[in-house]
């Protein structure tokens, strides 16, 4: 299988405080292809293998014993060498407030515990999907062309929406930090898609998309939402009518692909 032969060439590190547990996903990583991997039980191990060696992805337990989750992808995130690496969750957690700063920081994909092989290939896929670097097609847009404007008060976030653009031959970004910074470069640049984070100071993510599509110089530009609360029904309906489409904060490239078509053509 194409999908076994291209992980051949992954590697991964894995930080995970059960011995059963560790055993159990080594074993399900290696039958999807996988066979490059160091296993750390705690954050102290963890950031002193990551310091020595850069994987294609982490893949980590919520709970540690010095730690969390949060912990390790801030050590990730904050460090030169790793601040790019794709950061996959292993966690039965599904609390928000829990996840939160995972999302904000660029999360991967969830996987539950138990998990099925199905789940693991695609989050294995999209960490392949990141590296290889396959230029999108789009029957009316020549992607190297393209420009996108990103709005987000996560930094993090911002990083990884334009690693992910940056993936698909994307290279024409600007970013703003709320929306009413956005405003100011919607003035001043022509854009082809806005995307736009819920949740920011001076102007939300909705706000920003009325402004957008009730302007006559701007409201042929079409807005896509990333939110962390993107599955909530009250975003939900509030954003129906303001945005072309609504996405969670925890994508796949293959998402944002299937996205941009669909926004796009």
């Amino acid at each position: 299988m194409k999908l076994i032969a291209d992980a051949q060439e992954l590697s991964i590190v894995l930080i995970e405080p059960s011995k059963a547990q560790q055993k159990i996903i080594v074993n399900a990583l290696r039958e999807s292809g996988v066979s490059d991997i160091d296993v750390a039980d705690n954050v102290a191990s963890a950031s002193n293998t990551l310091a020595m060696h850069t994987p294609d992805l982490v893949i980590s337990s919520m709970y540690l014993e010095d730690g969390t989750a949060d912990d390790v992808i801030n050590f990730i995130r904050t460090t030169p060498s790793t601040a790019d690496v794709p950061f996959m969750l292993v966690s039965s957690e599904r609390k928000r407030e829990s996840l939160e700063y995972l999302r904000q920081n660029g999360l991967l994909a969830i996987l539950p515990k138990p998990f099925s092989r199905d789940d693991l290939d695609t989050a294995i896929k999209a960490t392949l999907d990141l590296n290889n670097e396959e230029e999108i097609e789009l029957e009316f847009f020549d992607p190297r062309e393209l420009k996108v404007l990103i709005a987000d008060d996560s930094n993090m976030a911002q990083k990884h929406i334009s690693r992910t653009l940056q993936s698909m031959g994307i290279m024409f970004i600007d970013r703003a930090d709320d929306g009413r910074a956005a405003l100011e470069l919607l003035e001043e640049n022509t854009y082809d898609l806005i995307i736009t984070d819920y949740n920011m100071p001076e102007m939300n993510g909705v706000e920003l998309a009325n402004y957008v599509k009730t302007s006559s110089n701007h409201s042929h530009i079409p807005v896509l939402m990333v939110s962390s609360d993107a599955d909530t029904p009250q975003l939900s309906n509030i954003a129906k009518g303001d945005v072309d489409a609504l996405c969670d904060k925890t994508f796949t490239p293959t998402t944002i692909k299937t996205l941009l078509h669909n926004l796009l053509g």
